[in-house]
């Protein structure tokens, strides 16, 4: 018995120590929040399950978010993880959650139960947000440095020129290839005056330098190119593209942008000028708060307003209407994808509606950028071209500021003086100020107009209990409409009827005048007695109209229902009609029973009066001393006054601006940024949180917290992005403009996508000169004309374009640059080229646009006739880069040569070759005109046929013809004439490819 009890007691013991490990197991320690559990939603949870998405109706961002719970109950239930759906999704074979990616573990799903089970701790105001990737995760992110130049054979160091060199032959080494031959004098005088100017070089130019004997003869020449007006004009076009400039607002309307030209002027200017890059971007980002009183800082902030502008949407839609936040989104969407695709190369505007997919941008990034322009718009604004009659104009307006300042502070001193009576005749007076102007009168009730004085209107004043009323009393209108003036619309048959129900079924008339014409009583009220009878509806019925023009209506200043001591009841009722003019203040329904009419312009409102009496209530509440002050101080207001007037005009340019005249419903903030919120899904209607100004926080070392003092202050918001854009520290900037200068030289980006340095974008063929290239442009004056001479100045720039067997074999794209890349000339090149060989070209800088159409304007929206535009009758054929660019309508011709569509942003053109370009190289009027052009020049200098041919030929294409090519020429003149010819020489592959 005792060796039962015993083996009992034994095996209890071994259950009791089984229970305790079991429990031990099931009630571990409090897992640790930020450490075990935050992981866990970071990895599996937070992407989809966060307060922008919500997928399920659930966020897991907040404890406050988790606790509402999803779509179909409880997800989260601190200390009872059975009740705690969130464990329901994630367990079991088939897990439910998460839809992407691998099931949580035994391990994870264990740390979430007894993390519910110990009260699902967590910290007040902590929110989860996406693991993000971190520097290292992606090249372009990584600190910019500069590499040692690579090693090479002697043999191999005779080959370099520049830096760029010792790079491409290092990486040529590890492929077995190594630079073609240098390109013959003719074809590099050609590709370099195109690439450095957009036109070629005359025949004598190619001749003096293929002549010339000078070592430095091809320095010297890019020298000379860099320092030429000609410079910025091409390489502007290039810049244009990129943030896709236009001369018009595009959208449905697509009017008119008469003064964006001054910002593509600046950047001209800046370019031959060759100020510092970052002088460059902070000009355009925020020049006119860095430096005020400079000629070009205003106009380069056309640059974040550059793109299109939704007419309709701004100017048309009403403040309070959920299309006018839908409007501001995306076009503040536009400028951030603007100035941060172009400057970094970084495609934010994926992360609208998402976190980015790719990269480490998230919905709170974005929209920290757009709050940095949410004070701003785009509009108009003025300028002064001259430096120093802007500092005067801004020391004249400090000065006006100064003394409005002490006149408005002791006027409202004196002001205070006057309490009550003073409040009150001032609104008399600007009551009947408005009266005289006709500004805010509410002339009263207007029905509909008719053509017969015979059809019949009422109107009716519904009240919600009875009333009893002594008289009835109607205010007749006065409005100086065809002169009538008083009594305008008094019917001149009417009745008046009381009721007790809305039907007027069993109406009682008070006042019947149906049977004869009722005399106009003017500004005279009408009374009808009715001895305290009660009602409970009203009704007047006109009859007969009264005369308006050629037509007929009934109108009434006022109905007052007056009981015992005249106190008026008609407020209280409701005011109906058989129809209504509704054109508030002057005529609304309402007007009828608010207690303002409107009866003249001299009753009850003398305006001398009401002025006098203020200007004596004034006067006795200021002291002599006061007086003189207010009389000095508006002489020096009136002083400044005349001195800014005759200031020279202010100029226009179409900027980023915080003021200017309100248009509709466009109004400017004044520079007070307005609210931006991150949106759910990118949707206005479901506004997550107010954002503040911010940049994302992806580089090491360089926060995205601006930092600003005055979060309120518009221009410091744009200040601070801009310094953050430029920071030595930020390699996205140096890297992105230098990556853009190779593309426009070589016709391929060191790496081919030049807007997206993101996982979605290409890797660098040569990472290595990429980045010793952009640091020593950062750090030696980030001079763009010294990068130019480092590229066309080197071996590789230089090369034949000539292939061979080898290379194609192992590069077949070139990627490598074993020889120079063969390229087609973009549209604008080609036109200016083709405007100088015919003698055509205008070399006026600057200035408006040329318009290459007919401009029709309709009502809704211009029409540009490209059709109707004469090339032969033009008075100006300027450059390319000084055309009036149309977004929704191109211009056919430039359109069929790939030029840049400006309602998108460019950052490298597509090149084509199309039956359709032949087509336009020879029958478009334009070609047609310039070949006659052309001819006319080739001719005039000689009559023989053969020599004419020969000279256009040398012109168009840089050399002399071959027999064969003389032969054929000469006989097409012969046939179809010498502007044919011209017309054949300027359609041919070498005049539009770029060896």
């Amino acid at each position: 018995m005792w060796f039962v009890i015993q083996r009992i007691q034994i095996h209890t013991l071994l259950l009791l120590i089984c229970l305790a490990g079991i429990t031990a197991q099931t009630d571990a320690a409090e897992p640790d929040f930020k450490k075990q559990v935050v992981p866990i939603f970071q990895q599996h949870c937070i992407r989809c399950h966060n307060d922008s998405t919500k997928d399920g109706g659930l966020s897991l961002e907040t404890k406050q978010a988790a606790l509402q719970g999803g779509e179909n109950g409880k997800i989260l239930t601190p200390g009872v993880a059975a009740e705690s759906m969130l464990l329901d999704y994630v367990v079991g074979p088939e897990p439910e959650m998460p839809k992407k990616g691998e099931p949580l573990t035994k391990a994870e799903i264990d740390t979430l139960r007894n993390w519910i089970k110990a009260g699902a701790v967590w910290p007040p105001d902590y929110r989860i947000r996406e693991a993000q990737l971190t520097d290292t995760d992606w090249w372009s992110f990584q600190p910019l440095s500069q590499p040692p130049l690579p090693k090479l054979t002697d043999k191999e160091q005779k080959q370099v020129r520049t830096p760029v060199d010792a790079f491409l032959l290092a990486r040529l080494r590890e492929k077995g290839l190594t630079f073609s031959p240098q390109a013959d004098r003719r074809t590099l005088i050609r590709r370099v005056y195109y690439d450095l100017t957009g036109l070629p070089p005359t025949s004598a130019e190619i001749e003096a330098f293929v002549k010339d004997p000078d070592p430095r003869a091809y320095e010297k020449l890019v020298d000379r190119l860099l320092a030429s007006p000609r410079y910025g004009e091409r390489w502007a076009r290039h810049w244009l593209d990129v943030v896709h400039y236009a001369d018009t607002h595009g959208y449905d309307k697509d009017k008119l942008r008469e003064n964006a030209w001054p910002y593509r002027d600046y950047v001209i200017r800046a370019l031959n000028k060759d100020i510092p890059y970052s002088k460059f971007i902070l000009d355009q980002l925020a020049g006119d708060v860095v430096d005020p009183h400079s000629p070009h800082t205003v106009p380069a902030t056309g640059f974040i307003v550059a793109g299109p502008f939704d007419w309709v949407g701004q100017i048309e839609i009403n403040e309070n209407l959920i299309e006018k936040k839908i409007t501001r989104n995306l076009d503040r969407d536009d400028m951030v994808a603007t100035v941060m695709n172009s400057t970094v190369s970084l495609t934010v505007q994926c992360a609208r509606c998402h976190n980015h997919k790719f990269d480490p941008i998230s919905q709170a990034d974005y929209y920290g950028l757009q709050a940095v322009f949410a004070g701003i718009d785009r509009a108009e604004r003025t300028y002064d071209p001259d430096p120093a009659t802007a500092r005067k104009r801004q020391t004249l307006l400090a000065a006006q500021a100064r003394v409005q300042k002490l006149h408005q502070d002791l006027d409202h001193q004196i002001r205070k003086r006057g309490g009550e009576k003073l409040t009150q005749l001032e609104a008399e007076l600007k009551q009947a100020r408005n009266a005289k102007e006709g500004q805010g009168v509410e002339y009263g009730y207007h029905s509909q107009i008719e053509k017969s004085d015979q059809t019949a209107k009422w109107v009716q004043l519904n009240f919600k209990q009875p009333v009893t009323a002594n008289k009835i009393r109607l205010m007749p209108a006065f409005d100086n409409y065809n002169n009538i003036g008083a009594g305008f619309g008094f019917p001149r048959r009417f009745k008046l009827e009381i009721s007790d129900t809305s039907d007027f079924k069993s109406a009682t008339t008070i006042a019947d005048h149906t049977q004869a014409d009722y005399p106009n009583p003017g500004t005279r009220p009408v009374e009808v007695a009715l001895e305290g009878q009660s009602f409970q509806y009203l009704r007047m019925t006109a009859t007969k109209l009264a005369p308006r023009s050629n037509d007929f209506i009934f109108a009434l200043g006022e109905i007052q229902v007056l009981a015992p001591e005249d106190r008026n009841q008609a407020g209280q009722a409701q005011v109906t009609s058989l129809d209504s003019i509704e054109a508030p203040p002057r005529w609304a329904r309402k007007n009828l029973i608010d207690g303002n009419f409107y009866q003249s312009p001299d009753s009850n409102q003398d305006l001398a009066r009401l002025q006098q009496k203020r200007d004596d209530l004034l006067a006795s509440l200021s002291s002599e001393e006061e007086k003189q002050s207010l009389r000095d101080w508006s002489a020096r207001i009136k002083r400044v006054q005349s001195e800014l007037g005759k200031l020279p005009a202010q100029k226009k340019v179409f900027a980023a601006a915080t003021e200017f005249p309100r248009r509709g419903n466009f109004r400017p903030t004044e520079g007070e940024p307005r609210p931006v919120f991150l949106l759910s899904r990118g949707s206005e209607k479901a506004p997550v949180r107010e954002v503040d100004p911010a940049a994302p926080g992806l580089i090491d070392g360089l926060d995205g917290n601006l930092h600003l003092q005055d979060p309120g202050d518009e221009g410091a918001r744009r200040l601070a992005l801009a310094r953050w854009i430029v920071n030595p520290r930020n390699p996205l900037t140096w890297r992105s403009i230098v990556n853009r200068v190779w593309l426009y030289h070589f016709g391929k980006g060191i790496v081919d996508t030049p807007n997206d340095f993101g996982k979605m974008g290409t890797k660098p063929t040569h990472p290595q000169l990429l980045d010793y290239l952009a640091s020593r442009f950062r750090d030696e004056g980030q001079s763009l004309k010294q990068l130019h001479r480092w590229i066309v100045l080197s071996t590789a720039y230089q090369q034949s374009s000539r292939s061979n067997a080898k290379g194609a074999q192992v590069d077949g794209d070139n990627r490598f640059l074993w020889r120079m890349n063969r390229r087609k000339l973009e549209a604008e090149a080609i036109r200016d080229a083709v405007l100088q060989i015919s003698g055509k070209l205008d070399f006026n800088m600057y200035g408006p646009g040329d318009r290459l159409f007919v401009l029709e304007k309709p009502q809704h929206s211009p029409h540009y006739l490209y059709q109707k535009y004469d090339p032969a009758k033009a008075e100006t054929h300027r450059r390319s880069i000084y055309r009036f660019i149309v977004r929704s309508v191109p211009d056919p011709f430039m359109e069929s040569l790939d030029c840049a569509d400006p309602s998108q942003i460019t950052p490298k053109r597509i090149e084509t070759l199309t039956a359709l370009q032949a087509l336009a190289l020879l029958n478009d009027q334009f070609m047609v005109s310039m070949s006659e052009f052309f001819a006319q020049q080739v001719s005039s200098k000689t009559s023989d046929l053969k020599t004419q041919v020969t000279r256009a030929f040398e012109t168009a294409l840089g050399r002399p013809p071959g027999k064969d090519e003389v032969k054929l020429l000469v006989e097409v003149g012969q046939q179809h004439g010498l502007a044919n010819v011209c017309r054949l020489i300027l359609n041919s592959n070498e005049f539009i490819f770029i060896d």
